[in-house]
């Protein structure tokens, strides 16, 4: 069944063409990402299927009846709003039944006013409706709803966003960058919706895992052109890399042929019959093939980074607070040469301000932070995007530097960086204005990188960045000479690049974790389930012992031997306990050693079933003492 079918689509700013002739449709049940550079129009493409924006030419049409919703990449919302006024604000006849019943409940002279309610709700179903509600929102951790907008973080308010477009119930969603802003955890539950969910959806991401996992096509716009791919994100590499090969052949073929048809063009006479006519339009025709050409410009820089000391930074009982909130509490590392650490937690445990300590832009409660003379930071941060659009692309360059040196003596000049970085000549005398969202974090980071750091402290580099670009910032940093230090939301990007992680636990505690963050992902699922099995076996303890209390007779009195049993038990007891409690504690400190993880968890499982046991025992007996 089809619910979208696009016709010729072209859409332009002025000159600017960002797409032309457009054609695609798409059927129920299939879940589409669409792949293109920054600046190709995707933000764009998406307001316009979402009605928000016109275009030039061509058609757009959905299924009749089709409910669809819209994720905007960066949801704007009335600051002096409330997250329940938001919420509800969505216009279905359930979300209007459910407000009038929540009013007339507050009404509380008038009963018919409430009792039409309630028939209304009742005839819609909409008490079901109204759980499912509560329900999302639980999944996506909103639970203040008086908290004003105003009072949000980037990730609360995607997250609300989110909760609107589920909510109410689209056959069709069409998200732009639904992973942005929000924190590992609560994107890898909305990758287990999204992938479980019935759902029809069109969107754009730059999130590799998520692709991987939730889309079953991609479509990709390259040089004007667009490529279906009927698979996943694997697929789509295999497939493209098959197209590109065989495009290649085809044109290394065209052009041997051509330069063959050339040299006879150059002596037949002008005068020619039907066959040698039809020969020539053949030629033309050999001719623009032979000249076709795939865009393989990339991120090719062999930056010289400033010579690194032996002291790189060490940090020393660190302690932050704001309030209540424990950022770091007596936290010490010492940095070493070529270091790559990823930086991982939940939204507001204090990352973000870990950084800001390493630049010295947030002062510590005490303890020292010492860094090496020869360190030069380069630090990419979500604030620091503040580039002048009255400015030319190529003045933001030269206001840094007119040169770059890179390896060997050799040096780059703006404009040689700029095409290196994806600019071509065409874009270096735009205005910063007209750069799409993922240009200008593309040119801000080319700010960073030109500085010639040593030490790099990335926050959210991935953000609104392409595929492309990604992969060849991915080449970039994996010969990138000094330390790095990672913040991202993008679980490719943090597995492809780091060696090991600072874990943000909460309450100031940060766990070192040797490894990528897949790794880390699988261990901490294999704890949650020994956690949970430690917990089964409790709960069975305390029914079994119910049990026991109910079965037992009772009795008048101890015998001598009964007795002394009581007494040891009541010295044995606590010391098991402590013991257990140990036994935990090193499990949830034992890192990555799956030996180890083993050894502990059968030692705390015969643990809990004497302490069971002698607590059966001890129960039954202080019962007959009383």
């Amino acid at each position: 069944m089809n619910y979208l079918s696009v016709e010729e689509l072209t859409k332009s700013y002025g000159e600017r063409v960002l797409f032309e002739n457009l054609t695609f449709g798409i059927e129920k049940g299939q879940k589409v990402a669409f792949v293109a550079k920054n600046g190709s129009g995707k933000t764009t493409l998406l307001k316009i299927l979402s009605g928000l924006e016109g275009y030039d030419f061509g058609k757009v049409i959905f299924r009749k009846d089709l409910k669809v919703s819209y994720l905007s990449q960066t949801p704007e919302f009335d600051k002096s709003s409330t997250i329940s006024e938001v919420i509800f604000k969505g216009t279905s006849r359930e979300i209007i039944a459910i407000k009038e019943y929540e009013q007339a409940l507050l009404d509380i002279n008038n009963e018919e006013r409430l009792q039409h309610a309630i028939s209304k709700m009742d005839e819609l179903q909409a008490w079901d409706y109204e759980t499912r509600i509560k329900q999302i929102l639980g999944q996506l951790n909103i639970h203040q709803l008086n908290q004003k907008i105003e009072q949000l973080s980037g990730g609360q308010i995607k997250r609300i966003a989110l909760a609107q477009v589920f909510i109410e119930q689209p056959d069709f969603f069409i998200l732009d960058e639904p992973t942005n802003h929000l924190d590992l955890d609560m994107i890898e539950w909305l990758e287990n919706y999204l992938s479980k969910e019935n759902c029809t959806l069109f969107m754009v991401t730059h999130d590799r895992y998520f692709l991987e996992r939730v889309c079953n096509e991609i479509i990709e716009l390259d040089n004007q052109q667009l490529y279906r791919y009927k698979g996943n994100y694997s697929y789509y590499l295999e497939k493209k890399q098959e197209r590109i090969d065989v495009f290649e052949a085809t044109v290394d073929k065209a052009k041997n042929l051509y330069r063959k048809e050339l040299e006879w063009m150059r002596r037949m006479p002008k005068a020619r019959g039907t066959k040698a006519k039809s020969r020539e339009d053949s030629f033309y025709e050999t001719q623009k093939t032979a000249h076709q050409r795939i865009d393989k410009s990339q991120v090719e820089l062999s930056v010289n980074v400033s010579r690194l000391g032996s002291k790189i930074i060490e940090l020393h009982h660190l302690k932050k607070s704001f309030g209540d909130l424990k950022i770091l509490d007596d936290f010490n590392y010492v940095f070493k040469k070529n270091e790559r650490i990823g930086i991982v937690g939940k939204n507001g445990v204090g990352k973000s301000t870990f950084l800001d300590i390493l630049m010295g832009k947030t002062n510590v409660d005490s303890g020292k932070v010492n860094i090496g003379e020869t360190i030069v930071f380069g630090y990419y941060n979500q604030s620091g995007l503040n580039l002048k659009n009255n400015q030319r692309v190529i003045e933001v360059i030269k206001d840094i530097a007119e040169f770059i040196p890179l390896e060997k003596g050799k040096s780059l000049t703006a404009a040689q960086l700029l095409e290196k970085f994806l600019f071509p000549r065409s874009m270096h005398y735009q205005f910063v204005e007209k750069l799409s969202g993922g240009e200008k974090r593309r040119l801000y980071l080319l700010t960073i990188l030109m500085k010639n750091p040593n030490f790099l402290i990335l926050d959210e580099p991935t953000n609104d960045l392409d595929i492309l670009t990604l992969n060849v910032l991915e080449d970039f940093l994996e010969d990138f000479s000094g330390c790095l230090i990672v913040v991202t939301h993008d679980r490719y990007f943090m597995d492809k690049l780091v060696d090991h992680l600072f874990v943000f636990e909460g309450d100031g505690i940060i766990k070192d974790f040797t490894g990528k963050y897949s790794d880390y992902r699988i261990l901490q699922k294999e704890r949650e389930t020994i956690e949970k099995e430690i917990a089964k076996q409790v709960t069975n303890g305390e029914e079994d012992i119910k049990k026991i209390q109910k079965t037992e007779k009772p009795k008048s009195k101890l015998s001598y031997k009964e007795k002394f049993e009581l007494e040891q038990l009541e010295k044995e007891l606590p010391l098991l306990e402590k013991h257990k409690n140990e036994l935990i504690k090193k499990l949830v400190d034992a890192g990555t050693n799956h030996t180890e993880l083993v050894k502990l968890t059968e030692e705390i499982g015969k643990i809990s079933s004497e302490l069971d046991q002698k607590s059966d025992r001890w129960l039954i007996l202080s019962e007959y003492e009383k």
